[in-house]
């Protein structure tokens, strides 16, 4: 199977909050940054495996600032390192106060997102080609590796303590 760039994943959703997805306060809910993140994600797996693809883990959900209503949020979402059949996807959230101009990083996370084919069975997708020129790439690269090879160990000790296969 061919390799694909990191960069031609990266997928863009950008969206304005509203008092209905906020509290009291005007915070807006962890759980609609989640579900954008969630969407953002899923696209930039298909773009990468051209297949249905669902989200099987998400790792490292750190909310570093509050996102306030009327601010404009951008997911932006790559796919940093392919598996077999999974696929490691780092997703970056700004809000952006638009009257004072003032951006920020609100929030970071990797999703792990399955590529299913037509019986909705996971199915193969292509390797990433490693980004020798491009420090930042190689380094999501590199540590999206090592938390891939850290799953597989940890599920195989886990279906060794099980007696056989984990299902979940």
């Amino acid at each position: 199977m061919e390799q694909k760039k990191q960069q031609d994943s990266i997928s863009v959703l950008a969206e304005m909050l509203l008092p209905y997805q906020a509290n009291p306060a005007g915070n807006v809910h962890g759980g609609e940054i989640m579900k954008m993140m969630d969407s953002t994600a899923g696209v930039a797996a298909q773009k990468h495996s051209r297949r249905n693809a669902v989200t099987a883990r998400v790792e490292e959900l750190c909310f570093k600032k509050p996102i306030h209503v009327g601010e404009l949020v951008t997911c932006t979402a790559q796919v940093i390192y392919a598996g077999h059949s999974s696929m490691e996807v780092f997703v970056s959230v700004e809000s952006e106060h638009l009257t004072s101009g003032r951006k920020q990083i609100a929030l970071t996370a990797f999703f792990t997102m399955v590529a299913l084919d037509e019986n909705n069975r996971p199915c193969e997708v292509a390797p990433i080609d490693f980004p020798y020129d491009d420090e930042y790439a190689r380094k999501l690269y590199l540590e999206g590796q090592k938390r891939y090879y850290a799953r597989r160990e940890n599920k195989s000790k886990k279906e060794n303590e099980n007696g056989g296969k984990n299902r979940y």
